[in-house]
């Protein structure tokens, strides 16, 4: 069996494990990934560029080295590696928990899930912000959660997977234009910038594609997309988040809280701000082009195969 064969099967298996079982509830790796990327930041820290690209080089290149050594597992390490770094199966459960919560007037448990979507702070939210912020999430880590996990599987198998993985939890925890991580974070930010530049891309085809079925319009996410996508800080997240509020027919954007402080963000697409109503047609429309991207990974697998 080719590689090209044997990534297919391994990520239909991963696939079919997020989707029956979620993130592994103990000792999941992306938590000790974290973990161990915490205690090194503690030893090497300093506020420069040079620190951090040591930092991001030493992370990920253990993540993608143990990839290689798993890759002698075949079909099962692509498949145990697919499930540990998928996550949509989780981002669509907490969305429809979040829209649960926002439908009842509970902000007290809408603010408890949010951090589990984003790093914006939950407090200071109200309704229509609670439901924008978990809106905003569901666009980005439809991309960064499901189809760029998989296209990396796709192209390299498990080292792709662990390798994308690492990049990706850095950006979330070093990739600030704050005080602390403008240098030291510069390297996990553009390495994330370039390693989600073609999924962000294909996870935004999917999205107009996939409009209709959530009664919106792929040329209103079409238009969103080239008008207001370049406005965004992120060169990625402006793209899936733009085609996003383009399909629901919201607009998305705007003043944006973080723990670390305030940030205003360009506003993408035209309509009303989203509400609960909106937040639970994002998580269907999230659903669709996760399913898109499985079908799109095995493309790649199979131009891979007749190539060997």
């Amino acid at each position: 069996m080719n590689k090209g064969t044997a990534a297919a099967i391994g990520l239909a298996l991963g696939y079919g494990a997020d989707r029956r079982f979620g993130d592994p509830r103990r000792f999941h790796p992306v938590a000790g990934f974290g973990t161990a990327a915490t205690a090194l930041e503690r030893r090497v820290y300093r506020d420069d560029k040079a620190a951090g690209i040591g930092y991001t080089v030493a992370l990920v290149g253990s993540a993608v080295a143990v990839g290689i050594v798993l890759r002698r597992g075949g079909i099962a390490a692509v498949a145990v590696s697919t499930w540990s770094v998928l996550g949509g199966t989780s981002l669509v459960r907490v969305g429809n928990a979040m829209a649960d919560a926002l439908e009842a007037d509970d902000l007290g448990r809408a603010r408890e899930l949010l951090p589990s979507l984003c790093g914006r702070d939950p407090e200071v939210l109200d309704s229509a912000g609670l439901a924008r912020a978990a809106l905003e999430s569901i666009a980005e880590n439809t991309s960064d959660a499901t189809f760029a996990p998989l296209f990396w599987g796709a192209v390299a198998g498990a080292p792709g997977l662990l390798g994308y993985r690492a990049v990706n939890t850095l950006d979330a925890m070093v990739g600030y234009r704050n005080e602390r991580y403008r240098q030291f974070g510069w390297a996990s930010a553009r390495l994330d910038d370039v390693a989600n530049w073609i999924p962000a891309r294909l996870t935004g085809v999917l999205t107009i594609l996939s409009a209709p079925v959530v009664a919106g319009s792929p040329s209103a996410a079409a238009k969103a997309w080239r008008a207001d996508a370049g406005a965004h800080p992120s060169p990625n997240a402006g793209v899936v988040e733009a085609a996003t509020a383009g399909a629901l027919g919201v607009t998305l954007g705007g003043p944006t809280r973080y723990r670390h402080g305030l940030e205003l963000r360009p506003m993408l697409g035209s309509g009303p701000a989203p509400t609960a109503a909106d937040l639970r047609r994002a998580v269907r429309l999230s659903a669709i082009v996760q399913f898109g991207s499985i079908a799109v990974a095995f493309a790649m697998c199979a131009v891979r195969a007749r190539r060997r």
